[in-house]
């Protein structure tokens, strides 16, 4: 059995909301802060291309636990293309392999192929994309000049608006379910439209709940270490949009025993919930013990633990 690994001093416990450039790889951002701040537990809520900027949720510390309850938000990005050319990453850092003229397309078609990705239920994974095949990215494959399977994942968007369009760019926002390829939305407009588009330019505003008002740049985290503990969102306030509920010491205890707390009977009580509902479960501190979700057991309406969330605490099974 391997050596437990020795906590640093330095570690914070929570959530930076960092404004990536373009440019740098998430993990590379990544790095820069684990070696720059000493972070030696860190991770993200959702990568973003090198070419694309704005919202990256870095987990610190016991954060890294709530990475699946952070990842599956919806995700808001602007971002602009280009038309008449279509790239192997389908975007402007690839390598062209077509270009075609974009004579008689208006700026109304491309305002309609836009709006269409509203009918879009399925995309097309990038070559160049994190997605794994036998446990192998295919970006991997691809540089290798292997043969890339294609795979298909749902999408949903939520909404999408046709922005400034003046060809041969087009800007566009659009809100959708997490781990839509933009990439891919624009390369397959590029072939309905029969001319080819690749993606030039992307920021993603939003991984709700949090924005681009609650980012830092990457310069100003890592030129400002004394304000690195200010800028990080505690553990307990990582889920704005969950309730919280407030335990006595000796229920607290209780669940860290692994018991299911009754979330059924009067109101009044605070453990009151609805079958389904998930809260996040605290001391009277205010330090954060568990994350839980009403669910039946043996005819009665329970908080089951989801996630212990108390410092080396185990997953819950």
């Amino acid at each position: 059995m391997g050596r437990k690994r020795k906590r640093s001093p330095a570690q914070l416990d929570g959530l930076l909301v960092l404004d990536k450039p373009s440019g740098p790889t998430s993990a590379g951002c990544l790095n820069s802060i684990k070696h720059g701040l000493g972070q030696g537990k860190i991770g993200h809520a959702g990568t973003l291309d090198p070419l694309a900027q704005g919202v990256l949720l870095v987990l610190l510390g016991q954060g890294t636990k709530l990475a699946g309850y952070l990842t599956s938000g919806a995700k808001v990005y602007t971002g602009t293309m280009r038309l008449g050319l279509a790239t192997d990453t389908y975007d402007m850092e690839g390598q062209v392999v077509e270009q075609r003229g974009i004579e008689g397309i208006s700026q109304d078609d491309v305002r309609e192929a836009i709006l269409g990705w509203k009918d879009l239920t399925e995309q097309e994974v990038p070559a160049y994309s994190a997605a794994k095949h036998e446990g192998t990215p295919l970006y991997e494959l691809a540089r290798k000049g292997e043969d890339v399977p294609v795979k298909e994942k749902r999408i949903e968007v939520y909404e999408v608006e046709p922005l400034e369009i003046e060809l041969p760019f087009a800007r566009f926002r659009v809100r959708c379910l997490a781990g839509t390829y933009i990439r891919s939305l624009v390369h397959s407009l590029g072939i309905r439209l029969g001319c080819g588009a690749a993606l030039a330019q992307l920021t993603r505003e939003a991984c709700e709940p949090y924005g681009l008002d609650a980012a830092t740049s990457l310069d100003a985290v890592l030129g400002e270490p004394e304000r690195f503990a200010s800028r990080v969102i505690p553990l307990g306030k990582m889920l704005p949009h969950w309730r919280s509920i407030t335990l006595s010491p000796a229920l607290a205890a209780l669940v860290k025993n692994g018991a299911w707390l009754p979330a059924g009977g009067p109101g009044g009580d605070g453990l009151t919930g609805k079958p389904g509902e998930q809260v996040m479960l605290v001391d009277d501190k205010g330090e954060p013990v568990a994350l839980a979700e009403a669910k039946t057991k043996d005819g009665m309406l329970r908080w089951t633990i989801l996630r212990g969330l108390w410092m080396d605490a185990a997953p819950a099974t």
